[in-house]
This record gives C-alpha cells, structure tokens and sequence, in this order.
C-alpha cells in the first residue's frame, strides 16, 4: 500500500536535515525523509583531521567527476558529494563561514527582498550554538548546530595572522561577525573534538519524533505528477520499487548536482536536453542545471625551514595515539583541521567586499590531502615540513551546467563546471596570487619560510601564471546554484522567492542549488540556512 505524509523529503543533507527536522518539530505534520545514502555509523567520520582521507574515499560518497574542462587543459577534477545522512556536512572540512551582507544584498537586489542580509541573519543565528562566543547580534547560543573556535596550538598560524597584519589586512577575530574582510582564525561545526554534520545536530534528536520517517538506501528516481502538480515520489530500495505521496509538498533537497538531475529525470527542465534522452517533457524549465558556480582555488606552497608544521604530529605512532585520545576524550591533534587560518582579502580599491579568501596550513597538501610523513625520499627537513596557501576567488564570473548523462537514474550526471571560463577569475587569481606572496614574504615568516614550491618563484609573469592555473588550479568544493532562485520575469529562474518551482504545485528545492549568486567563502553555512528559509516558508504556507 502507498503511504500518504505531508510532506516528503528528497535528500538528508545540510539542508534537508534542517527541512526535515523543522517540518517535523510541533508534531501537527508527518514527514518522509528519503536519503540515498546510509547512516552516519563509521566512528572515523567524527575525527576532524580525517577528513582528507574521508573525502577522497568511496566511503558516504557520490564520487562524481567533472567532463573534461575545456579551460583546464582537458582535466577532469573530483568532486565529492556526500551520499549520507548529513550529506557534505558529514565528509567536508566543516569550516563555518555565513558569507557577508553584501552576498545576501545582491540578492535582494534581484528581487529576492526575503533573502537580504537583514532577512536570512535571523535564519543563521536559529541553528547555531556558539558558546564561544555567546548570544549577540551576529551569534547564537540556542541552535542545534555547535560552532566552535579553532583549536590548533601551533605556532605558525599566529605567525601567519601577524603576516597578514604587516602585509596591511585588519586582524579578523570572527569573520562571521560585523565585517569579512581581514585575516585571523575560522570557526569550525566541531563540538568537544568530533565533527558535528546536520546528521548529528538535527536528524538524531528528530529521530525519535513519531511522525518522521527517515529511510536510508532509497535512490529517488522520480517526482510522480499530475498535470502540474508533483503527488509523490518513487524510489528504489533494497532493489525494490517503493513509492509514497505528499498530501501537502515535496522538498527536493539533493544539492547542486542531485536536484537538478532529479527535475529532468522527472520531465521538468530544458525541454530540448530532456527529449534527447527520451524523457517525456512534463514542463519545460530552461534554467533547470544552467548557472552552476563554484569556488575555484589554486595551491600555493613553501618549503618550512623549521620542524614546527604539522608534519611531526603526523608520523604514524603519534597519529594513532591521537586518535585514541580523540575518541576517548575528544582532544589532540585529530581533533582539529589543518586549514585553521584564513583571510578574506581585497585585490583592489574600491570593492564593497572582499574578492578572495585565503586558506592557510602548517603543512604540506598533496592531491588536496594533507602530506603525511614519508611521501618523499629527501631527508631534509624542507623536504617534509611546509606551508600551504589555498587562494581563489570569491565572486567567480564562470558559469557551468549540470546536464543528464542519459535517461538512467542511476547514471551520473554530466558535471560541466566551466572553470576559469572567464577572463575575469584569471584575472583575479593571478591578483591573489601576488598578494598571497606579499604576505608570505613579511618579517614574521623569515625565521620559517624557504623556497617557494607551488608555482614557484620563477613563474611570475601574467602568462605564466596563467598557464600554472590552467595546469593545476582545482575546486574548494562549494557548487552551487543549479536551480536558481529568481523573479518571474527571469527566463533562467528555477524556483522563486519561496522556493516553489515555477510553474509547477507542491514541489520546491531547498539547498545550496537555489544561490542566484555563490556566497563568499565556504558554502555549508548557507546551505543550512537556506533549510531553515524554507522550512518558515513552508510552515507559512501550510497555516494559511
């Protein structure tokens, strides 16, 4: 027999765990949440320093990859997405960071007045607990998502802040608070020394609740509608085909690749692509997997004349022993990230905001993981101890697609980002570059700071750098914006102001697909509040 709820939910990520758990809070509303993947079970997942290892793992992941970037010399990049309870949350480097007014502004400005700066703070300030740094304006003591400062006793992140300082940026003791700009420490979703996913904050205590059912292992490959409203949905679990209806609404909340694919599977999006994999076109939506955006990055790497980078705390004794101390008290070195210090930076005058962030660690990265001991055959002390500077841009002009690889549900998806597409990153990255060497080369670094192994001292003019960018830079892992949010009035809107696809009843997408624009800085942060937005729309909706 078909099961009737009142709202069904697609996808237990960072926003779906929030939609569900809200949905669910009062009682009055029975909710199905629907996650492809399993239960966040493995003890490894908890430990922060892991995550490297976790990410480029098959474990609680889609292990998508893009098609060959046209800008990129041909490469084809990685890119994670979790297939979990929590989703990305549950594998990512859990660093906190909401973007600035000026993000939600913008949109606002595109006649989004529910989503300026003003609007979505409240929505932040509703999950987060912060004991930290305590009730405020800008942080919250009362959330179920714990929010904790960084951790890490070494040395050479204060080395790197007062870098920063010389090199003329204002200290940032919280780049969450009143203003971005400036270099300092970030805060992480950690909580006593284990990662905190949305599974953790807000789908373990909904569990227990009667009337949420969360179901594991259920590959969604379908909307089922009727005329121009979705009724359900059908799934396939266990190899079996199982099915349920939404009395009230469906919130797909898959993420950037999902979502979009789960639309055109269902005959909603870009009539012309739908019909060329055979899928009936029950609502032709043009925007449906246009306008993807994502952060780009470069790495950037010196040799550490000292042995004071993580890399001694790395060796496999002392690695061991830590773990056993994290799970056991939730203290040491796994208990924290390597990627502890940040900046938000300037490349010019008179920009309202900060056009690039910077992600600093004490140690080697090698295939976006950190180096641990051995990878290298030299014996000197450069040759293992190091530093590593992430740099990209905040604001990317490159604009990318997520299309159907066929008409399976259970193929991937074709994965088009379009990296460096447009003049202006290049540009940009190539400015971040050279102020990242700026501050590399301030007093404060000359008693660790050796020679310069990513790109290079040599690489230097514009066309080398290019080149250099076009040879390695990669992906900081924050797509977004497949199912843009937009007025009527923009032909490439996916969803509108509430979250509601347009032109079709009782079916919205809540999760980071829905960003007109890419926030500035890492995107789990936003991704939960754009959960928490639709879940007041939603519950709005359903007392009228």
């Amino acid at each position: 027999m078909t099961r009737t709820y009142d709202f069904i939910v697609v996808g237990a990520g960072s926003a779906g765990a929030v939609v569900a758990n809200r949905l669910s809070a009062d009682g009055r509303h029975s909710v199905l949440l629907l996650e492809a993947g399993s239960k966040d079970r493995n003890p490894l997942v908890r430990l922060p320093m892991l995550m490297g290892k976790l990410f480029h793992s098959g474990l609680y992941n889609w292990h998508y990859h893009t098609e060959a970037e046209p800008h990129l010399n041909g490469r084809k990049l990685y890119w994670p997405r979790g297939k979990v309870l929590g989703g990305t949350s549950t594998i990512n480097g859990m660093i906190y960071v909401r973007g600035n007014r000026h993000d939600y502004d913008r949109w606002a400005q595109l006649g989004l007045p529910d989503w300026s700066y003003d609007k979505v703070l409240p929505a932040f300030l509703r999950s987060e607990s912060n004991p930290e740094r305590g009730d405020g304006a800008y942080h919250s003591t009362r959330g179920e998502l714990t929010v904790c400062r960084a951790r890490s006793s070494n040395r050479l992140f204060d080395t790197f802040i007062k870098a920063g300082e010389q090199a003329g940026l204002p200290f940032n003791d919280d780049f969450n608070g009143a203003t971005q700009e400036g270099v300092g420490r970030y805060d992480f979703t950690i909580r006593k020394g284990r990662r905190w996913s949305t599974s953790s904050a807000f789908l373990k205590p909904a569990s227990r609740r009667p009337n949420l059912t969360i179901l594991t292992g259920a590959h969604v490959d379908g909307l089922s509608l009727e005329g121009r409203r979705v009724t359900g949905v059908t799934w396939s679990r266990d190899g079996r085909s199982e099915s349920a209806q939404a009395a009230r609404e469906v919130i797909v909340s898959g993420g950037t690749v999902n979502s979009p694919q789960l639309l055109m599977l269902s005959g909603i999006g870009p009539a012309a692509h739908l019909k060329s994999h055979g899928i009936t076109v029950r609502h032709d939506l043009p925007g449906v997997g246009q306008n993807v955006q994502d952060h780009v990055d470069c790495v950037m790497s010196w040799e550490c004349s000292q042995p004071v980078t993580l890399y001694s705390d790395l060796r496999a004794d002392r690695l061991a022993v830590s773990m056993v101390q994290a799970m056991l008290f939730g203290t040491g070195i796994v208990t924290t990230f390597p990627y502890e210090g940040g900046a938000f930076l300037k490349t010019r005058e008179g920009l309202e905001a900060p056009d690039v962030q910077l992600h600093f660690m004490p140690a080697l990265e090698k295939t976006a993981n950190l180096n641990f001991p051995n990878p290298f055959r030299r014996q000197r002390v450069e040759a293992n101890h190091g530093l590593t500077m992430r740099v990209g841009p905040v604001n990317p002009a490159s604009r990318g697609a997520i299309e159907l690889a066929s008409g399976d549900p259970f193929a991937a998806p074709k994965i088009r980002p379009n990296y460096l597409a447009d003049e202006f990153d290049i540009r940009t990255m190539i400015d971040a570059i050279r102020k990242t060497r700026d501050i590399l080369s301030q007093q404060a670094f000359a008693p660790f700071k050796g020679a310069e192994l990513a790109p290079g001292a040599a690489v230097d003019s514009d066309d080398e750098l290019t080149a250099w960018l076009r040879a390695t830079a990669m992906t900081t892992f924050h797509p977004v914006g497949s199912c843009k949010m937009g007025v009527d009035t923009d032909p490439m809107a996916v969803v509108d102001g509430r979250l509601k696809v347009r032109g079709i009843d009782g079916l919205r997408v809540a999760d980071a697909s829905i960003m007109p624009i890419i926030s500035s800085g890492n995107t789990n942060a936003p991704a939960i509040m754009i959960g928490e937005r639709a879940s007041d729309f939603i519950l709005e909706d359903a007392r009228a």
